[in-house]
């Protein structure tokens, strides 16, 4: 693992949201990006090294409503970047983390992601990010709403 790539924070309203961390961090965000598959619309802001990604249920049935009728708004997980997350997603097994999603898929911002159980992580739900090269996922090409 090689930083913090991102921490996610789960938000009832992209623009009330939007409008708090823009004035909290003193930055736009620079970029909104819809995940159709995770159901979730993103946004993010750069701050220093970091990002700092907001994410909004576009549907009842995603993770992140689930998340916040359960526990509220607030962080829902950590990302870390890596250079190669099969070899990573293998390590972690190898050390006896539980995988939630052992073959990588799409996500946003341009990243391959994988997640780690949160029973075996003290509670925080961890993903893995490895870059793809070109800023956007692949199910969402062509979707971005680059701000």
């Amino acid at each position: 693992m090689k930083k913090i790539e991102h921490i996610g924070i789960a938000v009832r309203n992209m623009d009330t949201a939007n409008t708090l961390y823009t004035k909290l961090l003193g930055v736009e965000p620079y970029k909104t990006e819809t995940v159709e598959s995770e159901k979730v619309k993103t946004s993010f802001f750069r701050v220093g090294e970091s990002k700092i990604e907001l994410l909004e249920a576009t549907d009842p049935d995603s993770a992140i409503h689930k998340f916040i009728e359960k526990r509220g708004e607030g962080i829902h997980h950590i990302a870390f970047d890596v250079d190669d997350i099969k070899m990573e997603i293998e390590r972690l097994q190898a050390e006896g983390f539980t995988i939630l999603n052992p073959e990588p898929k799409q996500g946003a911002d341009g990243k391959l992601v994988a997640f780690l159980h949160p029973k075996g992580t003290h509670g925080v739900l961890v993903e893995l990010c490895q870059d793809t090269g070109d800023g956007r996922s692949a199910a969402d090409r062509g979707k971005n709403e680059v701000i």
